[in-house]
C-alpha cells in the first residue's frame, strides 16, 4: 500500500532542511482510516506509530462520524478536506503520505504541496497555541482537532446557528486551522524565491488564482451567493499566500493569531459569528 516517492533535487533540500528522516510516500488508495494490515506496513517505514485519540467530551453530541473515527482509537491519518498530501504526526518521525488522486495532480503543485508538509513538520509552534495536550508540544497538530483540543466544543458554541449544524463547524474549524499553519510556513515559502524557483512559483501561482475572489468575499456573503463558512474557507486558504484579506478574516492574518493559536480562533469566531446573528 505504501512506496517510497523519489524526490527531486529542490523537493530533497526542503526535506533535509526542515524535515530530515521524514518519509514521502506514495499510497495507492484515497484515505483516512487505515486498516490494521495498512498500519503494520507503514510501520516499515517509520521507527514508530503512535494513533491519535482524545476524550470524547471533546466533541459535542452530533459531531460528524469521519471526526468521532479520527478521535477515536481506529488509526485514522488527516481529515475529509485535508488535501492530496497528508502530513502525518501519528510516526516517528512524522511521514507525508500522498493520496492516489496525487497522480492526477500537476507536477509543479504537487511538488509545492509536497514542500509546504514537509516544512510543517520543521515547525515548532509557541507555547500555548495549541490548546490540545494529547500531542507533543513541539510539533504542529496534525489537524483542527488536536490544535483546539477541548475549545472545539467552545468553537461549535461560537459557530452553531439555528439553520446551521455539525458540518459547518466542521469546516470553519478546517479553515481556521489551515490559516494558523499558513502563518508559520510563508515566510519559508517567500525564501524560496531564486532558491527553489520552481517551488515559489507554484506557491506564487496558487495564489495568483485565490486573489481575484478574495475582496468581492464580503458581497458575496451579503448577496446569498457564497455562505460564511465558504466564504471563511476561501479567505483562510489565502493565509499561506500573504493576500490581502478583507474584513472580518483580515484579523486571522495577523501575529497575534499566530502566536495565540486556538484560544484566538475561538474568540474570533465568538465575535465574528455573534455580528452574524445581529444582521
Amino acid at each position: 500500500m505504501f512506496s517510497a516517492r523519489d524526490l527531486d533535487a529542490d523537493l530533497a533540500a526542503v526535506r533535509d532542511r526542515h524535515a530530515p528522516g521524514s518519509p514521502v510516500l506514495d499510497v495507492d488508495a484515497e484515505f483516512e482510516t487505515l486498516p490494521p494490515a495498512a498500519a503494520e506496513d507503514l510501520g516499515l517505514f517509520v521507527d514508530g506509530l503512535a494513533p491519535f485519540s482524545c476524550p470524547d467530551d471533546w466533541l459535542p453530541s452530533d459531531a460528524p462520524e469521519t471526526l468521532r473515527r479520527y478521535a477515536g482509537p481506529t488509526f485514522t491519518v488527516g481529515l475529509p478536506g485535508a488535501g492530496t498530501a497528508v502530513r502525518t504526526t501519528q510516526t516517528e518521525p512524522q511521514a507525508v503520505l500522498l493520496k492516489r488522486r496525487a497522480e492526477g495532480t500537476p507536477e509543479d503543485f504537487l511538488a509545492f504541496l509536497i514542500a509546504d508538509r514537509l516544512v510543517q513538520v520543521g515547525i515548532e509552534p509557541a507555547a500555548g497555541t495549541v490548546a490540545s495536550s494529547e500531542e507533543p508540544a513541539d510539533r504542529l497538530p496534525e489537524t483542527f482537532l488536536p490544535f483546539f483540543g477541548p475549545r472545539y466544543r467552545d468553537l461549535d458554541a461560537a459557530v452553531r446557528r439555528p439553520d446551521s449544524g455539525a458540518a459547518e463547524v466542521f469546516q470553519v474549524a478546517t479553515a481556521l486551522y489551515d490559516a494558523w499553519i499558513g502563518l508559520h510556513t510563508r515566510e519559508v515559502f517567500a525564501g524560496w524565491e531564486g532558491e527553489s524557483p520552481r517551488l515559489y512559483d507554484a506557491w506564487t501561482d496558487a495564489g495568483e488564482r485565490l486573489e481575484g475572489r478574495l475582496a468581492d468575499l464580503p458581497r458575496e456573503v451579503a448577496r446569498g451567493e457564497t455562505d460564511f463558512a465558504s466564504a471563511t474557507e476561501y479567505a483562510c486558504s489565502a493565509v499561506r499566500h500573504g493576500l490581502d484579506l478583507p474584513a472580518p478574516f483580515a484579523a486571522l492574518d495577523t501575529a497575534a493569531y499566530r502566536d495565540r493559536g486556538a484560544p484566538y480562533a475561538v474568540k474570533w469566531a465568538e465575535k465574528t459569528f455573534a455580528s452574524i446573528r445581529e444582521e
